[in-house]
């Protein structure tokens, strides 16, 4: 076996992201892809924005969607959120194991569209919570149990992709 980061990568758990940067990273990201069991057993996985809310991470999609109707069958789910798009330094990715729970109600809705919107659309909440106000809508919230797992390339030597580490 070689040194780590620069003759292999075969052991990454030491290169898990710290608490702080799991913080930054869910402040940073709005976009993650959210995993589910179809019927029939098959895993599948959606993009969708989301919000942390009180802990927990929250979606929204209309009650038809296959990411909706499936969680009445099993609501294990689990989301995958990277740093991709977010201008931060290296790669990180956070693997989150939950619980699903979708809702509908109107004070949810209420509640959770203008949470969703003031962060995705923070120029102007109301006119997103406008379109996004539909009859079939509803809000998915996930509780989460676990880290599955998390990677951070920064605390890598060449950021993960090979060299020697930076003074």
């Amino acid at each position: 076996m070689g040194r780590f980061g620069i003759d292999d990568v075969e052991d990454l758990s030491g290169v898990t992201l710290l608490p702080q940067d799991r913080e930054e990273l869910l402040n940073n990201q709005t976009e993650a892809t959210f995993c589910f069991a179809r019927s029939g057993g098959w895993a599948t996985a959606v993009v969708m924005s989301f919000v942390r809310h009180n802990g927990d991470f929250w979606f929204t999609t209309t009650n038809e969607r296959v990411q909706a109707t499936a969680l009445a069958v099993d609501p294990r789910v689990t989301v995958s959120v990277s740093s991709l798009g977010t201008g931060t330094a290296g790669r990180q990715c956070l693997i989150t194991r939950g619980i699903a729970k979708v809702y509908s109600d109107r004070e949810t809705l209420d509640e959770m569209l203008l949470v969703i919107a003031s962060r995705l659309q923070p120029a102007d909440p109301a006119l997103f919570v406008k379109l996004l106000d539909s009859p079939k809508r509803v809000v998915i919230r996930v509780i989460p149990i676990t880290v599955g797992s998390s990677h951070d390339s920064r605390r890598m030597p060449g950021d993960g992709r090979g060299g020697e580490k930076k003074a």
